[in-house]
């Protein structure tokens, strides 16, 4: 028997996203429930979120993602051997979104799987990746986050509406030949099962999310900074070496706490710090690709940059790593 050619390790080659056209407003949500802009930017940071259409299915959203990271890089996609879609709002288990979105990018007949680990999805699927083409498995993924949040959120109960959103975000991994290309570094992760009803779908008179704001708040602002960190650690880095933070967009007063730990133990005063969530929303798993792309358009993320990413959220699960800018 033997086993595939390895290399190195990974690295990011190229990045995309996408976000529906409809924005709506805090003014727009207090017209349905007792709110108002303040309000809601004193607790979660949000000005306003895109939500899709009815007839803008997540795997839409997901191939418009892709297929952008496929651009950024002019990858054939017929180079592609696997698909990895991280979501958790798929209207149904079967089929999965992977396998329509690889047909949809133009990668037929590839490995397609989605992967559900929630808000820290992306970061999995990363990490997932990475490996299989660390271990000769495949040699080109990509991976993406997409969400259709809309689907499952009751838009008449505010601690929820105000939050969350839909969109998709992608990265196209490739293989590092030598040590000096190795673009992604080792994941640390792990999860929280005893407190995974703190968010929830409720039964099935409502199908709707349920969050205990609260609870998941207090568990995010203790617990995710030491992942952040070991994952940092286990890149062989400092704190000091990241030049851009992107935490999960779940809520602007928990990124700016994680960001804050971080310059406790070290990390620089200039560390640029993703703050998407307040013109896009919490988007689980496509919101740290998202805002990856959002901030190299806008030249905050330069190529070659040290980023440090964490993802947390429902299950309770988490993830992180260090990966370089492409």
């Amino acid at each position: 028997m033997r086993l595939a050619d390895t290399v190195a390790g990974a690295r990011i080659l190229g990045v995309g996203s996408f976000q529906p056209e409809h924005v709506v407003t805090n003014a727009d949500l207090a017209k349905r429930v007792e709110t108002d802009d303040a309000w809601i930017r004193s607790r979660v940071g949000i000005a306003e979120r895109r939500i899709a259409d009815a007839e803008t299915l997540l795997p839409d959203m997901a191939v418009e993602a892709g297929t952008a990271a496929l651009k950024d890089t002019g990858f054939d996609p017929a180079g592609l051997d696997a698909v990895v879609v991280a979501t958790c709002t798929m209207p149904n288990p079967i089929p999965n979104a992977a396998a329509q979105v690889a047909t949809g990018v133009g990668a037929n007949g590839v490995a397609a799987f989605d992967l559900n680990a929630a808000c820290a999805g992306f970061s999995y699927g990363i990490g997932v990746a990475s490996d299989m083409i660390r271990a000769g498995s495949a040699r080109h993924v990509l991976v993406i986050g997409a969400e259709k949040l809309s689907d499952w959120v009751d838009w008449d109960d505010r601690s929820t509406c105000i939050i969350f959103a839909d969109g998709a975000g992608a990265a196209l991994l490739g293989p590092a030949e030598s040590p000096d290309e190795v673009g992604v570094g080792p994941v640390v992760w792990g999860s929280a099962g005893d407190i995974a009803s703190t968010i929830r779908i409720l039964g099935e008179s409502t199908n709707k999310l349920h969050q205990e704001g609260q609870a998941v708040f207090r568990w995010a602002t203790t617990a995710i900074a030491p992942v952040a960190l070991g994952a940092i650690e286990r890149a062989g880095l400092t704190p000091a070496d990241i030049d851009v933070l992107i935490p999960h967009q779940a809520n602007l007063r928990i990124v700016e706490a994680v960001a804050k730990k971080l310059r406790q133990k070290g990390a620089r005063e200039d560390m640029v710090v993703a703050d998407d969530i307040v013109h896009s929303g919490n988007t689980s798993s496509a919101s740290i690709p998202m805002a990856l792309d959002h901030m190299r358009t806008a030249g905050r993320v330069r190529s070659g940059d040290v980023l440090l990413l964490v993802g947390f959220g429902a299950g309770l699960s988490y993830a992180g790593q260090v990966v370089v800018c492409p």
